[in-house]
């Protein structure tokens, strides 16, 4: 390779990285530099990123690449982007992935797969996709991960090649740019090439991501004057003169493919190399693109011109049979047509069989991506679109399916065709169930303006609406409502439609326009469980209102219509789990949602149906973590996320879960667990947008547990990086995320701005009836900030939040209003008086955290008022209590308090048995 010295030796380097002291001798015609691995460093991955203009040498760079991995003894997984395919779904992704897995049983793939399986199997055309919900992208690009790595792990060294990649499908793009930043923490080497002026702006993390040693990527630079002279004379023979290579490098200038090609062409017309054939050169050159491309394949005959063509509409690996039939050839004149392409350097000669012979069924492949540009641009635009929609059905006729045809479907023109828009919704069904919604709704939209028969247009807008749902809510919004315009025949479909649609809004913060069509569909409807089914909905989105106008009347027919249920089927069960979550934000005896929630899932709910959604299981689920049974909350959270994970949704889905689940563990005084969870929630949140209702769950629950754990300069850090201040969402969120706020506010020592952010969550929910402190405990916060100023007050607000409390008969709730209290009261004997009867609550409820504080909070009470001895066996309790919880502030403060009392604060190994994980832990240790 002439003038690639450079390139080379960073693919030498690189790969000296990758394979360890194995890679240490040199593999090609460069020696070791002062960056080569040392014979004891481990193996070390990494990005190496060609960047160019098109025939600057980026394939034949790869190629290199390519055989002096596989040289090194690397697992070489190759793919290219292509610009015919460029709308084919996962296109990229098979071809890396699918060899490494196609020869395998279906029973050995679910076996190697796992619960992956039914996730990235169909993306990657293994199999077809099952009915039911799709994963979502994200989930999707999780599985194909996990996919690539265990091939890392288990193949390694592995040296992932991708040429190209300004062509390649934008789901195999997308996910490779994300993947991208991990490389270097496996022993996997990812090359990529592209064109840089063509790279999509989605996958720009490929070439802006520092590769090894901060490399940016490698820019490739045409030939120099006396490179072109060498390959001129190794080409043509020494012999050739100066004027010649001149000429030869003023023609191309200095591109490699077109010198190349040019030299290929002088050689086969025996053209001197000398200064009397100079004249010719420009001649010559002008034959190998554009024009003269066009001009030399015509002279090779019709036959073999509809040939190329059809091999450009078709684009890579193409089937000699297929093309032949799409130009309309018998098998001799298609196979003479090959020949005659192959000897004017157009395709390429396939791969040998073992026994040397060529393969005639072997996928044809044009020389270079610029011939197939240039053969493809030439047809005229007519002939184009009507060989595209040829080509549509030769793939449908040879068995390749609708998903195959549909990428010629959509460079076709609109004839109101059944048959394209049939084959067109299918290829929508099959690629939105492996995961790409892009995908689907791009032929959703060609399908809509064919146009579909009247009769069928609403089922193609409620397909669209389908599939940009995840992507594109305002453009989904518009579909769903079209599709209600249309006349509707199918009550089922009707009620899908104002499903999705209800969805979306509510998803969109648009929670009054759902509940608004929902009541008008509930009015309309003809059939009985349907009206009970848009009920059902309009139930669940108006609980979620913080402006609802009427809260307390919608209370009262939920709760008439739920005890009427006897919950037979989902719908009833829906209404019955919607009216335990109901009684639980009320403040109603924890005994009323408890029984109603074990009622709601008698007849079980699923967390992944795709037509019911998963708030209503959860919420059921939550209703025991607020009765003070958090392990019964665990018990139905545990097989929800493992069926989110089973389905593929690993976006907003697990992270409501993950996010929930922390906040349980935070009830229960896990607080380490619970920061881990919620964390994990919060990285997805953040992977599916910025201010979305679940982030704003995440952050709040987060800033809660840090709060917790007593580290409060890092919870205003993350609410000031994150924006968890106004204006706060319309939906109500759990935690509030504007009593969090307030909380947050108190804890900074700002108690002014914390009481006007708690009053505001007061005005906000007292006119809904929503009563519980242990659901949103904005009165107890309130209490403490309105001390500072209004003692009186303060002690009012406790007083009612003490009674509230009581009402619920959750000892949890009861023990956390009683230390507020006791925080606000004015003498001593009551604020000892009440910390004790909060302590006695809390040790009966599973709230290890409140119990803490109550028992540092009673503790130190004791020691001000003189009883020291008392006071010490409670601040000891706090100390261990703190410690087994992980809430570090308040075991600083309960040292700090032993220390005051003339006591010395016990060190943590001298006063604590270790725990299960610590014993786990010293035994691996062992």
């Amino acid at each position: 390779m002439f003038e690639r010295e450079s390139e080379l030796a960073a693919v030498d380097e690189a790969l000296r990285a990758l394979t360890g002291p194995r890679g240490s001798d040199t593999v090609g015609p460069d020696t070791a530099g002062p960056d080569a691995v040392g014979p004891h460093e481990p193996p070390r991955g990494g990005l190496l990123a060609v960047a160019g203009p098109a025939g600057l040498g980026k394939t034949t760079l790869l190629a290199e690449t390519r055989r002096r991995a596989a040289a090194l003894g690397c697992t070489v997984l190759s793919a290219r982007g292509g610009d015919q395919e460029q709308a084919v779904a996962f296109h990229v992704a098979r071809q890396l992935l699918q060899p490494q897995l196609a020869g395998e049983s279906d029973a050995a793939l679910r076996s190697r797969l796992g619960s992956w399986y039914d996730i990235v199997a169909p993306a990657l055309g293994l199999c077809t996709a099952t009915r039911g919900a799709p994963p979502d992208p994200q989930g999707l690009r999780d599985g194909l991960d996990w996919v690539l790595t265990h091939l890392a792990v288990r193949r390694a060294p592995l040296v992932v090649v991708v040429d190209d990649a300004h062509w390649a499908d934008p789901e195999s793009l997308s996910w490779l740019a994300a993947f991208a930043p991990r490389v270097e923490d496996l022993p996997m080497l990812l090359v990529v090439a592209y064109r840089p002026d063509e790279l999509p702006h989605h996958a720009h993390q490929l070439s802006t991501l520092p590769g090894r040693a901060g490399h940016r990527p490698l820019g490739l630079a045409p030939l120099t004057g006396p490179a072109t002279a060498r390959l001129v004379r190794a080409t043509l023979g020494r012999h050739a003169d100066d004027a010649f290579c001149r000429a030869c490098w003023d023609v191309t200038g200095g591109n490699p493919f077109e010198t190349v090609e040019l030299l290929a062409k002088a050689h086969a017309r025996t053209l001197p190399p000398t200064a009397a054939s100079v004249h010719l050169v420009p001649g010559i050159a002008a034959a190998v693109k554009g024009s003269g491309l066009v001009a030399r394949l015509e002279r090779l005959g019709a036959a073999t011109v509809r040939f190329a063509w059809a091999c450009a509409v078709l684009g890579t690996e193409i089937s000699p049979g297929l093309a032949g039939n799409l130009a309309g050839l018998g098998t001799e004149a298609a196979a003479d047509a090959v020949d005659r392409l192959r000897e004017a350097r157009v395709l390429a000669v396939p791969h040998t069989r073992d026994d040397g012979a060529g393969d005639p069924d072997a996928p044809l492949e044009f020389v270079h991506p610029l011939i197939a540009t240039a053969i493809y641009r030439a047809i005229p635009d007519a002939f184009r679109v009507a060989l595209h929609g040829q080509a549509a059905w030769c793939v449908v006729d040879a068995g390749l399916g609708s998903a195959a045809a549909a990428r010629h479907l959509l460079e076709t023109h609109p004839e109101a065709d059944p048959w394209t828009v049939h084959h067109l919704r299918a290829a929508a069904r099959e690629t939105l169930r492996a995961g790409a919604p892009d995908a689907a709704r791009r032929a959703l939209a060609r399908a809509l303006r064919e146009p579909p028969l009247t009769e069928e247009r609403a089922a193609v807008l409620y397909e669209l609406g389908c599939a940009s749902l995840l992507t594109e809510p305002a453009t989904t919004v518009n579909h769903l409502r079209a599709a209600l315009e249309e006349p509707i025949a199918d009550p089922a479909l009707r009620q899908g439609i104002v499903y999705r649609l209800s969805q979306v809004l509510a998803h969109s913060d648009r929670l009054a326009e759902a509940g608004e069509l929902l009541a008008h569909e509930a009015r309309t409807a003809t059939d009985a469980r349907t009206r009970l089914r848009m009920q059902a909905e309009k139930f669940m989105w108006d609980a979620f209102r913080a402006d609802e106008p009427d809260s307390p009347a919608r209370s009262r027919r939920l709760a008439r219509l739920a005890d009427r249920l006897t919950g037979r089927d989902v719908t009833e069960r829906y209404i019955i789990g919607l009216r335990a979550w109901d009684a639980t934000l009320r403040g109603e005896d924890s005994s009323i949602p408890v029984r109603h929630a074990e009622r709601a899932l008698e007849g079980g709910l699923s967390w992944a149906d795709d037509s019911r959604g998963f708030e209503v299981p959860v919420l059921s689920a939550l209703v025991f973590m607020y009765a003070d049974r958090p392990g019964r909350a665990e018990e139905l959270f545990a097989p929800g996320i493992a069926e989110f994970e089973r389905q593929g949704w690993r976006g907003a889905h697990l992270s409501f879960a993950y996010t929930l689940l922390g906040y349980i563990r935070l009830r229960r005084g896990r607080l380490a667990e619970a920061e881990d969870l919620v964390r994990a929630g919060v990285r997805l949140a953040e992977r599916t947008g910025v201010r979305t209702p679940v982030q704003w769950y995440g952050l709040g629950a987060l800033v809660e547990v840090l709060l917790a754990r007593g580290k409060v300069e890092e919870a205003t850090e993350v609410a000031e990086r994150h924006g968890l201040r106004e204006p706060f969402p319309a939906a109500v969120t759990f935690p509030d995320a504007q009593t969090v706020y307030g909380q947050l506010l108190l804890a900074r020592g700002l108690p002014k701005e914390a009481a006007a952010e708690l009053a505001a969550v007061g005005r906000r929910l007292e006119p809904r009836g929503i009563r519980n402190p242990g659901w949103c405990p904005w009165m107890l916060h309130l209490a403490r900030a309105e001390a500072h100023d209004a003692p009186q007050r303060a002690r009012a607000t406790a007083q009612e939040a003490v009674a509230r409390a009581r009402q619920t008969g959750t000892p949890s709730v009861i023990g956390q209003a009683l230390r507020v209290q006791a925080e606000v009261a004015d003498a001593p004997a009551e604020r000892v008086k009440l910390l004790e009867e909060s302590v006695a609550c809390l040790e009966a409820s599973p709230a290890a955290y409140e119990l803490t504080c109550s028992l540092f909070a009673l503790g130190r009470e004791l020691r001000r008022t003189a009883r020291t001895e008392e006071a010490a066996d409670h601040l000891y309790r706090a100390l261990e209590g703190a410690l087994q919880c992980h809430a570090d502030g308040l075991a600083e403060a309960a040292r700090e308090e032993l220390s005051a009392a003339g006591l010395r604060p016990r060190r943590p190994q001298d006063t604590l048995s270790p725990t299960a994980r610590e014993r786990t832990a010293a035994t691996l240790v062992d």
